[in-house]
Protein backbone atom coordinates (compact mmCIF):
# COMPACT_ATOMS: atom_id res chain seq x y z
CA UNK A 1 0.00 0.00 0.00
CA UNK A 2 1.15 3.55 -0.83
CA UNK A 3 0.18 6.92 0.62
CA UNK A 4 0.41 10.50 -0.62
CA UNK A 5 3.27 12.89 0.09
CA UNK A 6 1.26 15.01 2.54
CA UNK A 7 0.31 11.87 4.49
CA UNK A 8 3.93 10.66 4.50
CA UNK A 9 4.98 14.00 5.93
CA UNK A 10 2.40 13.69 8.70
CA UNK A 11 3.99 10.37 9.60
CA UNK A 12 7.50 11.85 9.56
CA UNK A 13 6.36 14.87 11.59
CA UNK A 14 4.89 12.55 14.23
CA UNK A 15 8.35 10.96 14.58
CA UNK A 16 10.14 14.29 14.91
CA UNK A 17 11.50 14.65 11.37
CA UNK A 18 11.43 18.33 10.27
CA UNK A 19 9.10 18.92 7.30
CA UNK A 20 7.78 22.14 5.69
CA UNK A 21 4.44 23.51 6.83
CA UNK A 22 1.68 22.63 4.41
CA UNK A 23 -1.98 21.71 3.93
CA UNK A 24 -3.78 19.26 1.66
CA UNK A 25 -6.35 20.79 -0.68
CA UNK A 26 -9.10 19.08 -2.67
CA UNK A 27 -10.47 22.25 -4.33
CA UNK A 28 -9.07 25.53 -5.63
CA UNK A 29 -10.79 27.34 -2.74
CA UNK A 30 -9.06 25.06 -0.21
CA UNK A 31 -5.73 25.76 -1.96
CA UNK A 32 -6.28 29.51 -1.56
CA UNK A 33 -7.20 29.12 2.11
CA UNK A 34 -4.11 26.98 2.68
CA UNK A 35 -1.83 29.63 1.16
CA UNK A 36 -3.45 32.32 3.29
CA UNK A 37 -3.00 30.25 6.46
CA UNK A 38 0.66 29.65 5.63
CA UNK A 39 1.38 33.31 4.94
CA UNK A 40 4.65 34.42 3.40
CA UNK A 41 5.36 35.34 -0.21
CA UNK A 42 6.24 32.01 -1.88
CA UNK A 43 4.19 28.81 -2.00
CA UNK A 44 4.62 25.46 -3.71
CA UNK A 45 1.59 23.88 -5.40
CA UNK A 46 2.16 20.12 -5.59
CA UNK A 47 0.03 17.48 -7.30
CA UNK A 48 -0.65 14.45 -5.08
CA UNK A 49 -0.56 11.16 -7.00
CA UNK A 50 1.09 7.81 -6.25
CA UNK A 51 3.94 8.30 -8.73
CA UNK A 52 7.35 9.91 -8.90
CA UNK A 53 8.52 12.45 -11.45
CA UNK A 54 5.68 14.90 -10.71
CA UNK A 55 7.95 17.92 -11.08
CA UNK A 56 9.13 16.94 -14.56
CA UNK A 57 5.53 16.21 -15.55
CA UNK A 58 4.35 19.70 -14.59
CA UNK A 59 2.74 18.74 -11.32
CA UNK A 60 4.90 20.86 -9.00
CA UNK A 61 4.88 24.65 -9.45
CA UNK A 62 6.10 27.70 -7.53
CA UNK A 63 3.65 30.54 -6.85
CA UNK A 64 4.75 34.03 -5.85
CA UNK A 65 1.29 35.50 -5.19
CA UNK A 66 -2.09 34.35 -3.92
CA UNK A 67 -3.49 34.93 -7.42
CA UNK A 68 -0.81 32.64 -8.84
CA UNK A 69 -1.71 29.95 -6.29
CA UNK A 70 -5.29 30.12 -7.61
CA UNK A 71 -4.14 29.90 -11.25
CA UNK A 72 -1.78 26.98 -10.66
CA UNK A 73 -4.26 25.09 -8.47
CA UNK A 74 -6.87 25.46 -11.24
CA UNK A 75 -4.39 24.13 -13.82
CA UNK A 76 -3.11 21.17 -11.79
CA UNK A 77 -6.33 19.94 -10.12
CA UNK A 78 -8.07 17.62 -12.55
CA UNK A 79 -5.15 17.39 -14.96
CA UNK A 80 -4.04 14.01 -16.31
CA UNK A 81 -0.47 14.03 -14.99
CA UNK A 82 1.93 11.91 -17.03
CA UNK A 83 5.25 10.89 -15.47
CA UNK A 84 7.77 8.11 -16.12
CA UNK A 85 5.98 6.07 -13.44
CA UNK A 86 2.34 6.54 -14.55
CA UNK A 87 2.66 5.28 -18.09
CA UNK A 88 1.35 7.22 -21.13
CA UNK A 89 -2.23 7.30 -19.81
CA UNK A 90 -1.17 9.37 -16.79
CA UNK A 91 -3.02 9.75 -13.49
CA UNK A 92 -5.80 12.24 -12.72
CA UNK A 93 -4.87 14.76 -10.01
CA UNK A 94 -7.57 14.93 -7.33
CA UNK A 95 -5.53 16.35 -4.43
CA UNK A 96 -2.94 19.08 -3.92
CA UNK A 97 -0.42 19.93 -1.25
CA UNK A 98 0.08 23.66 -0.69
CA UNK A 99 3.37 24.19 1.09
CA UNK A 100 5.58 27.05 2.25
CA UNK A 101 8.65 27.82 0.16
CA UNK A 102 12.07 26.56 1.24
CA UNK A 103 15.58 28.01 1.14
CA UNK A 104 17.33 25.11 -0.63
CA UNK A 105 21.13 25.15 -0.47
CA UNK A 106 21.73 21.46 -1.20
CA UNK A 107 19.60 18.38 -1.98
CA UNK A 108 20.36 14.93 -0.57
CA UNK A 109 18.63 11.55 -0.78
CA UNK A 110 17.94 9.09 2.05
CA UNK A 111 15.78 5.96 2.26
CA UNK A 112 15.19 2.99 4.52
CA UNK A 113 14.16 -0.34 3.01
CA UNK A 114 14.34 -4.04 3.76
CA UNK A 115 17.36 -5.81 2.27
CA UNK A 116 16.47 -9.45 1.69
CA UNK A 117 20.06 -10.53 1.01
CA UNK A 118 21.38 -9.48 4.43
CA UNK A 119 18.03 -9.83 6.26
CA UNK A 120 18.62 -6.36 7.63
CA UNK A 121 17.33 -2.87 6.98
CA UNK A 122 19.37 -0.92 4.45
CA UNK A 123 19.67 2.81 5.01
CA UNK A 124 20.79 4.43 1.76
CA UNK A 125 21.93 8.01 1.27
CA UNK A 126 23.35 10.09 -1.55
CA UNK A 127 24.75 13.57 -2.08
CA UNK A 128 22.80 13.67 -5.36
CA UNK A 129 19.19 14.04 -4.23
CA UNK A 130 16.38 15.40 -6.38
CA UNK A 131 14.50 14.45 -9.53
CA UNK A 132 17.29 12.44 -11.18
CA UNK A 133 18.09 9.97 -8.39
CA UNK A 134 17.20 6.99 -10.63
CA UNK A 135 19.78 8.18 -13.18
CA UNK A 136 22.35 8.62 -10.40
CA UNK A 137 21.71 5.05 -9.21
CA UNK A 138 22.12 3.77 -12.77
CA UNK A 139 25.09 5.83 -13.97
CA UNK A 140 27.07 6.48 -10.76
CA UNK A 141 26.09 3.86 -8.17
CA UNK A 142 29.18 4.72 -6.11
CA UNK A 143 27.43 7.96 -5.13
CA UNK A 144 24.84 5.95 -3.17
CA UNK A 145 26.13 4.92 0.26
CA UNK A 146 24.56 2.14 2.36
CA UNK A 147 24.68 0.93 5.93
CA UNK A 148 22.94 -2.26 7.07
CA UNK A 149 21.04 -2.09 10.33
CA UNK A 150 20.53 -5.02 12.67
CA UNK A 151 16.85 -4.74 13.71
CA UNK A 152 17.76 -5.94 17.20
CA UNK A 153 20.20 -3.05 17.65
CA UNK A 154 18.71 -0.26 15.53
CA UNK A 155 20.49 2.45 13.57
CA UNK A 156 23.49 3.46 15.64
CA UNK A 157 24.78 7.01 15.89
CA UNK A 158 28.04 5.83 14.31
CA UNK A 159 26.20 4.43 11.26
CA UNK A 160 24.09 7.56 10.87
CA UNK A 161 27.19 9.76 11.14
CA UNK A 162 28.99 7.61 8.56
CA UNK A 163 26.20 8.42 6.09
CA UNK A 164 26.04 12.11 6.99
CA UNK A 165 29.79 12.55 6.54
CA UNK A 166 29.83 10.33 3.45
CA UNK A 167 27.27 12.40 1.56
CA UNK A 168 28.97 15.67 2.47
CA UNK A 169 26.63 17.19 5.06
CA UNK A 170 28.50 20.23 6.51
CA UNK A 171 29.98 19.59 9.95
CA UNK A 172 27.72 22.15 11.64
CA UNK A 173 24.62 20.28 10.31
CA UNK A 174 25.80 16.71 10.85
CA UNK A 175 24.26 16.32 14.32
CA UNK A 176 20.82 17.17 12.95
CA UNK A 177 21.33 14.88 9.95
CA UNK A 178 22.22 12.02 12.32
CA UNK A 179 19.07 12.75 14.32
CA UNK A 180 16.92 12.79 11.15
CA UNK A 181 18.39 9.49 9.92
CA UNK A 182 17.70 7.80 13.25
CA UNK A 183 14.14 9.15 13.37
CA UNK A 184 13.51 8.05 9.78
CA UNK A 185 14.64 4.53 10.72
CA UNK A 186 12.40 4.58 13.81
CA UNK A 187 9.44 5.72 11.70
CA UNK A 188 10.14 2.98 9.13
CA UNK A 189 10.15 0.29 11.81
CA UNK A 190 7.17 1.60 13.78
CA UNK A 191 4.92 1.83 10.71
CA UNK A 192 5.90 -1.57 9.22
CA UNK A 193 6.96 0.20 6.04
CA UNK A 194 8.68 -1.61 3.17
CA UNK A 195 10.10 1.71 1.94
CA UNK A 196 10.53 5.09 3.63
CA UNK A 197 12.16 7.60 1.30
CA UNK A 198 13.02 11.30 1.64
CA UNK A 199 13.95 12.85 -1.70
CA UNK A 200 15.09 15.49 -1.48
CA UNK A 201 16.34 15.92 2.05
CA UNK A 202 17.51 19.53 1.97
CA UNK A 203 20.12 21.66 3.65
CA UNK A 204 18.64 25.13 4.25
CA UNK A 205 20.49 28.43 4.21
CA UNK A 206 20.65 28.60 8.02
CA UNK A 207 22.06 25.05 8.19
CA UNK A 208 18.83 23.20 9.03
CA UNK A 209 17.99 19.75 7.63
CA UNK A 210 14.45 19.19 6.35
CA UNK A 211 12.43 16.57 4.43
CA UNK A 212 11.14 18.35 1.32
CA UNK A 213 9.43 15.29 -0.17
CA UNK A 214 8.57 11.84 1.19
CA UNK A 215 7.37 8.50 -0.08
CA UNK A 216 6.19 5.45 1.90
CA UNK A 217 5.19 1.93 0.89
CA UNK A 218 3.80 -0.43 3.52
CA UNK A 219 3.88 -4.18 4.01
CA UNK A 220 0.27 -5.19 3.32
CA UNK A 221 0.62 -8.17 5.67
CA UNK A 222 1.17 -5.80 8.61
CA UNK A 223 -1.59 -3.30 7.89
CA UNK A 224 -3.93 -4.97 10.40
CA UNK A 225 -1.71 -3.34 13.04
CA UNK A 226 -2.16 0.14 11.53
CA UNK A 227 -5.81 1.12 11.01
CA UNK A 228 -4.74 4.78 11.01
CA UNK A 229 -2.57 4.12 7.93
CA UNK A 230 -5.24 2.00 6.21
CA UNK A 231 -7.58 5.00 6.60
CA UNK A 232 -5.20 6.94 4.30
CA UNK A 233 -5.67 4.48 1.42
CA UNK A 234 -6.70 6.30 -1.76
CA UNK A 235 -8.63 3.86 -3.94
CA UNK A 236 -8.68 6.38 -6.81
CA UNK A 237 -4.94 5.79 -7.18
CA UNK A 238 -5.28 2.02 -7.54
CA UNK A 239 -6.37 -0.25 -10.39
CA UNK A 240 -10.17 -0.73 -9.94
CA UNK A 241 -9.85 -4.44 -10.77
CA UNK A 242 -7.17 -4.89 -8.11
CA UNK A 243 -9.33 -3.05 -5.56
CA UNK A 244 -12.31 -5.28 -6.40
CA UNK A 245 -10.14 -8.41 -6.14
CA UNK A 246 -8.89 -7.42 -2.70
CA UNK A 247 -12.49 -7.43 -1.42
CA UNK A 248 -12.62 -11.17 -2.13
CA UNK A 249 -9.11 -11.90 -0.83
CA UNK A 250 -7.83 -12.51 -4.38
CA UNK A 251 -4.25 -11.59 -5.31
CA UNK A 252 -4.73 -9.88 -8.69
CA UNK A 253 -2.43 -7.71 -10.79
CA UNK A 254 -3.38 -6.38 -14.23
CA UNK A 255 -0.97 -6.97 -17.14
CA UNK A 256 -0.94 -6.03 -20.82
CA UNK A 257 -1.75 -9.36 -22.54
CA UNK A 258 -4.97 -11.05 -23.68
CA UNK A 259 -4.96 -14.40 -21.84
CA UNK A 260 -6.60 -14.35 -18.41
CA UNK A 261 -4.98 -16.63 -15.81
CA UNK A 262 -6.67 -18.18 -12.77
CA UNK A 263 -4.24 -20.21 -10.64
CA UNK A 264 -3.92 -21.35 -7.02
CA UNK A 265 -0.57 -20.45 -5.51
CA UNK A 266 1.70 -17.53 -6.35
CA UNK A 267 4.59 -19.70 -7.55
CA UNK A 268 2.38 -21.72 -9.89
CA UNK A 269 0.78 -18.46 -11.11
CA UNK A 270 4.23 -17.09 -12.03
CA UNK A 271 5.15 -20.36 -13.75
CA UNK A 272 1.83 -20.31 -15.65
CA UNK A 273 2.49 -16.80 -16.97
CA UNK A 274 6.02 -17.84 -18.01
CA UNK A 275 4.62 -20.89 -19.83
CA UNK A 276 2.05 -18.78 -21.70
CA UNK A 277 4.86 -16.49 -22.88
CA UNK A 278 7.05 -19.49 -23.77
CA UNK A 279 4.35 -20.71 -26.17
CA UNK A 280 3.86 -17.31 -27.80
CA UNK A 281 1.04 -15.80 -25.74
CA UNK A 282 0.76 -12.82 -23.38
CA UNK A 283 -0.86 -13.07 -19.91
CA UNK A 284 -3.51 -10.45 -19.12
CA UNK A 285 -3.14 -10.77 -15.35
CA UNK A 286 -1.60 -12.46 -12.37
CA UNK A 287 -4.36 -14.08 -10.30
CA UNK A 288 -3.82 -16.30 -7.28
CA UNK A 289 -7.10 -17.54 -5.78
CA UNK A 290 -5.25 -19.01 -2.79
CA UNK A 291 -5.59 -22.36 -1.11
CA UNK A 292 -9.16 -22.07 0.15
CA UNK A 293 -11.09 -20.76 -2.84
CA UNK A 294 -14.86 -21.31 -2.88
CA UNK A 295 -17.15 -21.48 -5.91
CA UNK A 296 -18.18 -17.88 -5.15
CA UNK A 297 -14.54 -16.76 -5.10
CA UNK A 298 -13.84 -18.40 -8.48
CA UNK A 299 -16.95 -16.75 -9.96
CA UNK A 300 -15.79 -13.33 -8.76
CA UNK A 301 -12.33 -14.02 -10.19
CA UNK A 302 -13.88 -14.74 -13.60
CA UNK A 303 -15.94 -11.54 -13.42
CA UNK A 304 -12.87 -9.46 -12.59
CA UNK A 305 -10.83 -10.98 -15.43
CA UNK A 306 -13.61 -10.50 -17.97
CA UNK A 307 -14.06 -6.82 -17.11
CA UNK A 308 -10.82 -6.39 -19.05
CA UNK A 309 -11.93 -5.99 -22.69
CA UNK A 310 -8.53 -7.23 -23.88
CA UNK A 311 -9.10 -10.74 -22.48
CA UNK A 312 -9.69 -13.13 -25.42
CA UNK A 313 -9.29 -16.41 -23.53
CA UNK A 314 -8.82 -17.84 -20.01
CA UNK A 315 -6.43 -20.48 -18.69
CA UNK A 316 -7.27 -22.12 -15.36
CA UNK A 317 -4.30 -24.02 -13.89
CA UNK A 318 -4.92 -25.77 -10.57
CA UNK A 319 -2.77 -27.95 -8.37
CA UNK A 320 -5.04 -29.78 -5.96
CA UNK A 321 -3.20 -29.83 -2.67
CA UNK A 322 -5.16 -27.99 -0.02
CA UNK A 323 -7.43 -26.85 -2.84
CA UNK A 324 -9.52 -29.74 -4.20
CA UNK A 325 -10.00 -30.04 -7.95
CA UNK A 326 -13.73 -30.75 -7.65
CA UNK A 327 -14.21 -27.50 -5.70
CA UNK A 328 -12.49 -25.56 -8.49
CA UNK A 329 -14.51 -27.44 -11.11
CA UNK A 330 -17.71 -26.44 -9.30
CA UNK A 331 -16.53 -22.84 -9.25
CA UNK A 332 -15.54 -22.86 -12.93
CA UNK A 333 -18.92 -24.28 -13.98
CA UNK A 334 -20.80 -21.76 -11.84
CA UNK A 335 -18.64 -18.92 -13.14
CA UNK A 336 -19.14 -19.87 -16.81
CA UNK A 337 -22.90 -19.85 -16.33
CA UNK A 338 -22.94 -16.67 -14.23
CA UNK A 339 -20.91 -14.60 -16.69
CA UNK A 340 -22.23 -16.30 -19.85
CA UNK A 341 -18.65 -16.99 -20.91
CA UNK A 342 -18.01 -16.06 -24.55
CA UNK A 343 -14.23 -16.59 -24.78
CA UNK A 344 -12.26 -19.88 -24.98
CA UNK A 345 -11.51 -21.57 -21.65
CA UNK A 346 -8.74 -24.10 -21.05
CA UNK A 347 -8.63 -25.95 -17.71
CA UNK A 348 -5.68 -27.99 -16.44
CA UNK A 349 -5.98 -29.56 -13.00
CA UNK A 350 -3.81 -32.04 -11.11
CA UNK A 351 -3.97 -33.46 -7.60
CA UNK A 352 -6.68 -34.07 -5.00
CA UNK A 353 -9.99 -35.24 -6.54
CA UNK A 354 -8.57 -34.64 -10.03
CA UNK A 355 -10.68 -37.33 -11.74
CA UNK A 356 -13.87 -36.09 -10.09
CA UNK A 357 -13.09 -32.51 -11.11
CA UNK A 358 -12.45 -33.50 -14.73
CA UNK A 359 -15.66 -35.54 -14.86
CA UNK A 360 -17.67 -32.57 -13.53
CA UNK A 361 -16.23 -30.36 -16.29
CA UNK A 362 -16.89 -32.98 -18.97
CA UNK A 363 -20.47 -33.55 -17.79
CA UNK A 364 -21.24 -29.82 -17.58
CA UNK A 365 -21.96 -29.52 -21.29
CA UNK A 366 -19.84 -26.35 -21.41
CA UNK A 367 -17.24 -25.89 -24.20
CA UNK A 368 -14.27 -26.28 -21.84
CA UNK A 369 -10.95 -27.44 -23.30
CA UNK A 370 -9.17 -29.85 -20.95
CA UNK A 371 -5.41 -30.29 -20.76
CA UNK A 372 -3.15 -32.63 -18.79
CA UNK A 373 0.13 -30.71 -18.78
CA UNK A 374 1.05 -27.03 -18.55
CA UNK A 375 2.56 -27.23 -22.04
CA UNK A 376 -0.70 -28.65 -23.46
CA UNK A 377 -2.72 -26.00 -21.62
CA UNK A 378 -0.57 -23.13 -22.84
CA UNK A 379 -0.52 -24.46 -26.43
CA UNK A 380 -4.30 -24.84 -26.39
CA UNK A 381 -5.12 -21.37 -25.05
CA UNK A 382 -2.60 -19.60 -27.30
CA UNK A 383 -4.08 -21.39 -30.34
CA UNK A 384 -7.62 -20.62 -29.19
CA UNK A 385 -7.08 -16.87 -28.82
CA UNK A 386 -5.26 -16.67 -32.15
Amino acid sequence: MKIHEYQAKELLRAHGVPVPRGYAAFTVQEALEAAQKLGGSVWVVKAQIHAGGRGKGGGVKLARSIAEVETLASQILGMQLVTHQTGPEGQKVRRLLIEEGADIQKEYYVAALTDRATQKVALMASSEGGMDIEEVAHATPEKILKVFVDPLVGLTEAQARELAVGIGVPEASQAQAVDVFQKLYACYMASDASLAEINPLILEGHGGIKALDAKFNFDANALFRHPEIVAWRDLDEEDPAEVEASKFDLSYISLDGNIGCLVNGAGLAMATMDTIKLFGGEPANFLDVGGGASAEKVTEAFKIMLKNPEVKGILVNIFGGIMKCDTIAEGVIAACKAVNLQVPLVVRMKGTNEDLGKKMLADSGLPIISADTMAEAATAIVAAVK
